[in-house]
């Protein structure tokens, strides 16, 4: 019988070997960025609502808890993707998902 040995291996090592995975990893690391970038923008009690989300080319989506952050959110888009431009980030629109 010949048996397997399966070794566990960290996201970073298993990126390293996956050029998808790492591309998968780098957009991943980009969206926190950007969600970083833009905080101070948005008002303290909003901030827990708010998740970054998939980039898709030029456009990022944000992950909002709930019908009224979405809509105090939409209020602020215009600013935050100047901001991220102006941070040389190419955000064309961002786009809002509601998740619980």
């Amino acid at each position: 019988m010949n048996r397997r040995h399966h070794h566990a291996v960290t996201v970073q090592q298993a990126s390293l070997e996956s050029p998808p995975l790492a591309r998968l990893a780098a957009l991943t690391r980009e969206s926190s960025e950007r969600l970083k970038a833009v905080e101070g923008l948005i008002p303290p009690l909003l901030r827990p609502a708010l998740k970054a989300g998939p980039i898709d080319g030029d456009s990022w989506c944000l992950l909002v808890r709930g019908n009224a952050a979405a809509a105090k959110t939409r209020q602020l888009l215009p600013a935050l993707q100047a901001h991220l431009r102006s941070k040389g980030w190419d955000v064309n629109s961002i786009r809002l998902k509601i998740h619980s």
